[in-house]
């Protein structure tokens, strides 16, 4: 049983505030308690970014090797604990084991080593006419953050805000508390100064709104859902405060006549299921032309019905519960509503896999015969759907593509490189892969429209927590 009922502030555990409420950490994979977690206050609130401020003055003027030695300290002490991280996440969002080691665990190492490699040549400086310009942290940052991939948004949003001076307050997701716990426990054995880095938890309700209404409190970086970023973003107008969105996709891969279609659909439906269909950028809309779609159908059907579904302990398992029972419950009732609407079921459907009698398990499902105006098409279902539409032309494939609220990630295949660039130029999201292109995490990530604003990652990500200044004469 893990008890998690601790906030540390200013380089110290420290209790709630007293009459501080208690929730549930449950194991998605069982449906049992694995522990129980304590939940901020509007108080715990003002401790945090108070130590936070208290901070930020001699933080913000640290020099550049000052910022790098810690982050070196900080990555050390990641590695040394990469195997509790991966049990945590594997326990608390019932990532498969292999995939908690390889990626959940190990792409939150990865961002702290690539804002260590951007902050090594930050230009915080340069000349422009008879005028200097300067970058300078911008304040006390809080950082909401999700449970879905949890270890990658803390470290891209952690890291380079400390690299660009300024303090912070994280607010980590109530569902995943166990690896930000661990995190915690990194940052302070890796000497962090007290108050440049704090952590708290509690609903977005309460303790993210506190954060993004506070006037001490700078600028908010949030990755989730777009209704919890119009919430954050509301809440902080009367401050005038920054707000930095990574939210919601619903990203189209498409398939062009000239792609190994049985090669691109198969890994099509194996990225919508990685993590359980539980990630932003999953290409949940596959396009492939008309002439062929029935082919597309049967092979994504095969694929998905081949995904191997279960214990999230097992190394052969591919695919986890959906991390918590609000998401399993959409999950249902949006593979409900395709079905009402028309949408042909090619594989999975309602309920669990065969032979799994408890725990938030989905089967991995594919719907043929969708229309992009469909629910299914439009929503993000956040589990392991896909919808796979048919196009005309390449003219019809993009506008079919761009004709989404989201503008997150978009993907081609096409065995014409020079013809996939000219495609992806016409595509409005703020991340395009070509051909099974990894996401390159030393280039800015983030979307167009109701997918965001503002970048992570790279030197992009280091600008984001800064304010510019001119100085000329």
């Amino acid at each position: 049983m893990h008890i998690v009922d601790r906030f540390y502030i200013h380089g110290k555990w420290v209790q709630p505030v007293e009459g501080a409420t208690q929730a549930d950490i449950i194991d998605p994979a069982t449906e049992g308690v694995a522990g129980r977690l304590a939940m901020g206050a509007a108080a715990d609130v003002d401790r945090a970014v108070s130590a936070a401020r208290e901070a930020f003055p001699a933080w913000s003027v640290s020099t550049r090797e000052t910022r790098i030695a810690l982050l070196e300290r900080i990555i050390a002490a990641y590695q040394a604990r990469v195997a509790d991280l991966a049990q945590a996440v594997r326990q608390e969002i019932g990532a498969p084991i292999t995939l908690a080691t390889n990626l959940q665990a190990a792409i939150g190492l990865a961002q702290l080593q690539a804002t260590l490699q951007a902050l090594r040549d930050f230009a915080f400086e340069s000349p422009r006419g008879k005028s200097q310009v300067l970058r300078e942290a911008i304040g006390v940052a809080a950082l909401i953050t999700p449970w879905n991939w949890p270890l990658n948004q803390i470290a891209a949003k952690v890291a380079p805000a400390l690299a660009a001076g300024c303090t912070v307050v994280l607010k980590p997701s109530e569902i995943a508390p166990l690896d930000a716990q661990i995190f915690a426990e990194i940052m302070d054995a890796a000497g962090t100064p007290p108050g440049v880095f704090n952590m708290i938890f509690g609903e977005g309700r309460v303790v993210g709104s506190a954060l993004s209404s506070h006037r001490d409190v700078d600028m908010v970086s949030i990755t989730g859902s777009t209704r919890a970023g119009v919430e954050v973003a509301i809440s902080a107008a009367p401050t005038v405060k920054r707000v930095a969105q990574e939210l919601g996709g619903k990203s189209p891969l498409i398939v062009l006549d000239d792609a190994d279609l049985q090669a691109v659909v198969t890994s099509g439906v194996a990225q919508c299921m990685v993590n359980s269909g539980q990630t932003c950028v999953a290409p949940t809309r596959v396009l492939v032309p008309r002439a062929r779609y029935e082919e597309a159908v049967q092979v994504a059907a095969a694929a998905a019905n081949a995904v191997k579904v279960g214990d999230p302990s097992d190394p052969e398992t591919r695919m986890g519960p959906i991390s918590n029972r609000g998401q399993y419950d959409k999950v249902q009732r949006l593979i409900g509503v395709g079905i009402e609407e028309g949408a042909r079921l090619a594989a999975g459907g309602a309920g669990r896999p065969d032979g799994l009698a408890r725990g938030f398990y989905a089967r991995p499902t594919v719907f043929a015969d969708v229309r992009n105006d469909m629910t299914i098409a439009r929503e993000e279902i956040f589990g392991p759907v896909l919808c796979l539409l048919p196009y005309d032309s390449e003219d019809d494939a993009v506008a079919i593509a761009n004709d989404t609220d989201f503008g997150l990630a978009a993907y081609i295949a096409s065995s014409d490189p020079a013809r996939a660039r000219r495609l992806a130029a016409r595509l409005r999201a703020g991340n395009v892969r070509i051909n099974g292109a990894m996401m390159d995490i030393t280039a800015p990530f983030g979307g167009y429209k109701t997918s965001g604003n503002g970048r992570e990652y790279g030197p992009e990500g280091i600008a984001e927590f800064l304010e510019t200044k001119t100085v000329t004469g």
